[in-house]
């Protein structure tokens, strides 16, 4: 955990939940984190959606490629709960996901004025920040869920910022990205198709002179594989380990996990040195 991070928990624990003169809300606002990311409201999803979502997740994880009506099936053989093609797209809806192939654009975005060309075909990360990639996915807790995002340096490995939010708003991607500006630039920065990265705020937050927007085919998996990489790797060494209880329990072993996975965790394709060794050395 970096020193940031540790001023964050810090910060987040000393919060007062029930203030009678300042709101949470505007506690946050004045301390510049996201509501999102510290405080709670349990999701109005009955036990077995919650079920059938803790099944999904990993059903997802590890087969990124189902459609709805196999994601149905699947769910229905692993819990004996019968799942249809339209509940299982609701509950990947309310993840956040889709299945990964290639297929006509049908996004629900109408408008083209914030959506931007892939870039990357053809193209590998040479060097630090040549390539960011972001993405959010979701992170289980014993009751219910919250979002996690993230910014990571392809060529590295190195992940640069995360959030967490309970809610799937632009807000908490806006914060990750702008911590990760705090420590460098990139040349390309790369996300999906998302509302989140569509929207005015998140190319507002790019310098055109110096970073090119990047955006995934829809549906197409490998356009952001590095991502999904780093979210198999903190779903099995991490989340699949753990029960959070709390939306502050999750931000602090996920935290203590990044520090791990940046400082410590070597990579084989860099010759087990970590992404923190290449990131900062190779700059």
């Amino acid at each position: 955990m970096n020193v940031n991070e540790r001023v964050r928990d810090i910060v987040l624990s000393h919060i007062e939940k029930d203030h009678t003169d300042i709101s949470i809300t505007r506690q946050c606002e004045l301390l510049g984190i996201s509501r999102g990311s510290i405080y709670y409201s349990p999701a109005p999803l009955s036990q077995t959606d919650q079920l059938l979502l803790r099944h999904l997740d990993e059903l997802y994880t590890e087969h990124p490629y189902f459609g709805a009506r196999r994601m149905g099936h699947e769910l229905t053989t692993e819990t004996g709960i019968i799942v249809g093609r339209k509940h299982a797209g609701t509950l990947m809806d309310i993840l956040g996901i889709e299945a990964l192939y290639p297929k006509r654009n049908l996004s629900k975005n109408t408008s083209d004025k914030y959506r931007y060309p892939y870039l990357l075909k053809g193209v590998s990360a040479t060097h630090p920040n040549h390539i960011w990639g972001t993405d959010i996915t979701y992170i289980r807790m014993r009751q219910g869920f919250v979002y996690l995002t993230a910014f990571l340096d392809w060529f590295s490995r190195y992940v640069l910022s995360w959030e967490v939010s309970i809610t799937l708003d632009t807000a908490f991607v806006l914060e990750a990205g702008k911590h990760a500006l705090t420590i460098g630039t990139p040349d390309i920065a790369n996300s999906d198709q998302g509302v989140q990265y569509t929207s005015q705020a998140y190319g507002q937050l790019w310098n055109s002179e110096t970073t090119k927007i990047s955006m995934d085919s829809r549906g197409r998996a490998l356009d952001n594989i590095f991502t999904e990489r780093l979210w198999r790797t903190v779903k099995y060494e991490e989340v699949y380990l753990k029960e959070y209880e709390t939306v502050q329990e999750a931000r602090h072993s996920l935290g203590v996990y990044f520090d791990f996975y940046n400082n410590r965790r070597g990579h084989q394709s860099h010759g087990y040195k970590t992404p923190a060794e290449i990131y900062f050395g190779g700059r």
